[in-house]
Parts: C-alpha cells; structure tokens; sequence
C-alpha cells in the first residue's frame, strides 16, 4: 500500500477543495496518484474546485504588443513578485514583447534575437538579472494575425502599459470599420480573461480531455444500463461544452447572449461578416507550482532540534 503523506493530502485538497479524509480516502484508493485522485474525487461528487489545475505561483508578468493587425503576448517568469514592479524589468519585458512580433514566438529565438540599443535579448537578460540580483527568464510567447481585421488585447491586474499578471489577444477577421471591431475584440478578450475558456469551440478541445469528462460522467452513473448512460454522457458533454468553449459561453457583459450570438449581431451592426479567428490567454505562473515552506513545521522542527 502507498504512503500517503501529509503534504499530498494537502495537494490534493489545494487542488479540489475536498475534506481531508476524503482526500486521504481518494489518495489511499489510487495508491497516491493524485491526479487519479481528483478524477476519484470528481467521481465520488466531492471535488469542489473541478475545473481547478493547479496553483499559480510563479512570479514576473505578462507583456502584451499589439501591431495593426496582429499581436503577441509573452510570458516572463522572475523569482519575486518584487521584480514585477521593478522599472528596469518592467521595460525589459515591454521591450521583448515588441522583440517578439517580429522575430516569432519561439523562446530560443527570441532569446537570440537583436535587443533595440544593441547585443541580444538574452544579455539584455542578463544585463537585467546582473542589477537587479535576480534570475528571470522568458517562459512561452504566443501570437495571433489576420490578413484583414484587428487584434485587440486586455490585460488585467496591470503593473504598467501593456503588463498585467493575465494577458489576452483576441483576432477578428473582418472588412468592418477596424476602430469598432478593435472595440468589440477587447470586449471578448476582457470575457476570455475573466472566463478562461479551453478552446473556441468544441472541436478545439483536446480529445484527451473530452475522453476524461466522458470516463467521469459515466462513472457517475455507473450501474445504470447502457442506453440510459450514453444519454446522460452525451446530455452532460453538451453542457460541458457550453460552459469550457468561447463560442458558446454567455457572454460576461451581456449574460442573455452568447459570444457567438454576439458575433452574429455585429455583423449586422457592422454591414459586414465577423470571424473570431483565435484568441491566446496567459495568466502568470499557469501550470507551475512553487514549494511552499510549512511555517508551523519548521518552528517545530527547530524546536525538536534545540530540545
């Protein structure tokens, strides 16, 4: 039988908002895989925090650059949230934001590409990291273009022009008038921002995921017969969908419509056809965990240790 520790129940609870010995149960009956766990947890309907994937704990910002009709939005991971209001690194990441619509999103490239002022950006880095006494570094990047619309952008808990700890673009396609349609993608970005849908429609979901959803609601309902559980699983997925993809979601300034109803009614505002090409959303530290010291612990150890 697996060990189970205390700081896995800790993990798992962080991670779902379930009681503790449910999260001792779930562990002990997946022989402490976690995330086998929160899949038990879901199961059981005792997982609070579903949709929950982890903490977010890394620390720096998200620069966006926008250019006419495309945009890129960086990621810039430092040691502290100190250095997310620090000048210096503040115009360094502006600086490789604009780097990056022109040189691409991939990160060694980046790295490697002409800083404005001279040398690379990875000895402006450097540079950076030598005066401020911290490592940062550029963690992922990702653009959006169109041949003939406008990319637009939110940022949200902003520490300066163009950085924010979550960062979106939003391309539409369209011969509309560009000042209304940069109005409207900002819109959809600041819904995707607060939202965070997983893909824009249902054919963007990745089929592993769609599997596990599908494995869980039948789980559910395990013992049913078969017929009566494929209605349930089909009946579930569509609300599932609703609920992850852009296109269907209610959108946040208007609860009565959804993002594409409210596509749909441009159009007819605009004289002209509206597609949302894509949309990009980082929110700083997504997917990466930072340990965490146990005060308590520690201040018991170094008792343990003195006595």
């Amino acid at each position: 039988m697996a060990s189970i520790s205390a700081a896995m129940v800790k993990e798992l609870r962080d991670k779902t908002g379930a009681g503790m010995m449910d999260c001792k149960t779930a562990l002990t009956e997946t022989g402490g895989d976690v995330e086998a766990a929160v899949d038990w947890l879901r199961k059981k309907g005792l997982s609070k925090a579903a949709k929950k994937s982890g903490r977010v704990a890394a620390e720096g910002l998200v620069a966006v650059a926008l250019a006419g009709n495309k945009g890129v939005v960086v990621e810039i991971n430092s040691e502290t949230d100190f250095v997310a209001r620090n000048e210096q690194f503040q115009q360094l990441a502006r600086t490789i934001a604009r780097v990056a619509l022109d040189t691409g999103t991939d990160i060694e490239a980046l790295k490697a590409a002409a800083y404005p002022g001279g040398g690379t950006v990875q000895d402006a880095l450097s540079s950076a990291i030598a005066t401020i006494g911290e490592n940062m570094t550029p963690r992922r990047a990702a653009n959006l273009s169109v041949a003939d619309g406008v990319v637009s952008a939110y940022l949200h808990n902003t520490s300066g022009k163009g950085l924010g700890r979550i960062g979106v673009i939003v391309a539409l396609a369209s011969t509309a008038n560009k000042d209304e349609l940069a109005a409207l993608a900002r819109q959809i970005a600041m819904h995707v921002a607060a939202t965070n849908p997983v893909a824009l429609d249902a054919s963007g979901v990745p089929a592993e995921t769609v599997e596990r959803e599908k494995a869980i609601l039948a789980d559910k309902h395990a013992g049913k017969p078969a017929n009566v559980i494929e209605k349930i699983v089909d009946s579930g997925m569509k609300t599932y969908f609703k609920e992850v993809t852009l296109m269907e979601q209610p959108f946040i300034h208007d609860q009565s419509k959804t993002i594409s109803q409210v596509l749909k009614e441009a159009e007819g505002r605009l004289g002209a056809p509206v597609k949302l090409e894509g949309f990009v959303r980082y929110g700083l530290g997504e997917g990466i965990e930072k340990e965490e010291a146990d005060f308590a612990a520690e201040v018991a150890a170094a008792a343990g240790s003195q006595g």
